[in-house]
């Protein structure tokens, strides 16, 4: 073993919520020295988005939330109002040692405070500046807020998530986690990545431009495919597959199971497995396209046979027959199933003022340079006067002149 992959690494900061966050924690993730750049007194919204809260032994809150915590491991926090012409000239002077910036200010926010990524980059060339907004740095939306929500309705994905019409409860519906937020972090932080590797060639930094409705028009995936190839627009079928069948959730006797169906062999398994092995070779359903055009009168034969048999009996059956099949869990489900733990997908660390608090793995497995966790998500300001002091060389004596004029926190 090596060490981690970035530890040579320096990243500032400057985003909140989600998005960036997301992507600097997973650079912090895999050895990154991350620097968050707070505002003094308030910091990242998520820290007051709850409840429920981190609490401490006597079951007080600390101040952050639970939202909070899971975007914001492996980092160090540091409570500066750039607001300030001295907060300003504080964020120049690490941006001037570090190698990666993100922001997710709106689109030009920064420039006011000479903290754009042409004024930075006047000032360290080999900067990787990472700016993620809602609609990007040009186009007409490009000065408009954005947020996952939004975004998850005008990029198409709510056209496609939800109930069929004319089903019970049919209409759009938003994923239940703020998916093209995440997406966006995981998009930047290879983006960062690659920029880095680049930078090893050519010795230059360069501006990321990462937008979220960007992501979410990428991640439509076959269902971006289909409309490009058919001229139609996809709609919503629940929990069925436009592409293969089935492939859906069915009814048991004691609540529902997932059959995944991705080929024609598999489908015979299932058929010899529910004893009917008849519709292996039956015209209808022998092949994909076939069992498509066929959904439906498929789809009723299944119900009238899934329900019959509780959910852990047929996943036994199936599983047997080698037929891709699972539970619906919910999220205490989750975190109790024994592939879950035996992954460790749950961890704990060390909060200075919880004792020990749960969080959620990095899904990174690496060989020979595995993620690190070493800092749990900070409080606010925990950091500032130890990072300004290691990275510019402030004395106690600068710090109390900064922190007394109301630029630190």
């Amino acid at each position: 073993m090596t060490g981690c992959a970035l530890q040579h690494v320096k990243v500032l900061d400057l985003s909140r919520v989600l998005a960036g966050p997301w992507a600097a924690q997973t650079l912090g993730d895999l050895g990154a020295e991350v620097i968050k750049v707070e505002r003094p007194g308030t910091g990242d919204d998520t820290r007051a988005w709850g409840p429920p809260y981190v609490t401490d032994p006597a079951g007080q809150p600390t101040g952050e939330s639970a939202y909070y915590m899971c975007a914001n491991r492996n980092k160090l926090s540091v409570t500066i109002d750039f607001t300030q012409p001295e907060g300003q000239a504080l964020v120049r002077q690490l941006a001037g040692q570090c190698d990666v910036l993100i922001e997710n200010f709106k689109t030009g926010g920064l420039a006011q405070y000479g903290l754009d990524y042409a004024s930075l980059s006047a000032l360290n060339p080999r900067l990787v500046y990472c700016s993620v907004t809602g609609f990007g740095q040009d186009g007409p939306y490009a000065h408009r807020a954005g947020y996952d929500f939004l975004i998850q309705g005008m990029g198409g994905l709510m056209s496609i998530t939800g109930q069929p019409d004319g089903a019970p409860g049919a209409g759009p519906m938003k994923v239940g986690v703020a998916l093209t937020d995440i997406l966006t972090g995981l998009y930047a932080s290879t983006a960062i990545l690659a920029a880095l590797q680049a930078r090893e060639h050519t010795g230059r930094g360069q501006h990321i431009d990462l937008a979220l409705l960007d992501v979410g028009v990428a991640c439509l995936g076959n269902q971006a495919m289909n409309y490009l190839y058919s001229q139609t627009a996809p709609r919503r079928m629940g929990n069925g597959h436009p592409n293969t069948a089935p492939y859906q959730d069915f009814p048991t006797a004691d609540g529902h199971m997932i059959l995944a169906v991705g080929n024609d062999g598999q489908f015979a398994r299932l058929c010899a497995a529910i004893g009917r092995p008849e519709w292996a070779s039956d015209p209808r359903f022998a092949a994909n396209a076939a069992r498509l055009a066929n959904r439906q009168e498929l789809i009723e034969g299944l119900l009238a046979i899934t329900v019959t048999r509780g959910t852990r009996e047929w996943i036994s059956l199936l599983e047997q027959h080698g037929v891709p099949c699972g539970p619906i869990n919910n999220v205490a489900e989750v975190f109790a199933d024994p592939q879950v733990q035996a992954r460790g997908m749950r961890i704990a660390m060390t909060h200075p003022q919880a004792g020990e608090v749960p969080l959620v793995a990095s899904p990174i497995r690496l060989s020979d340079t595995p993620v690190s966790y070493r800092h749990a998500p900070p409080q606010l300001g925990q950091h500032t006067d130890a990072v300004l002091a290691a990275y510019l060389g402030l004395s106690a004596e600068a710090l109390h002149h900064y922190r007394s004029h109301g630029v630190l926190g």
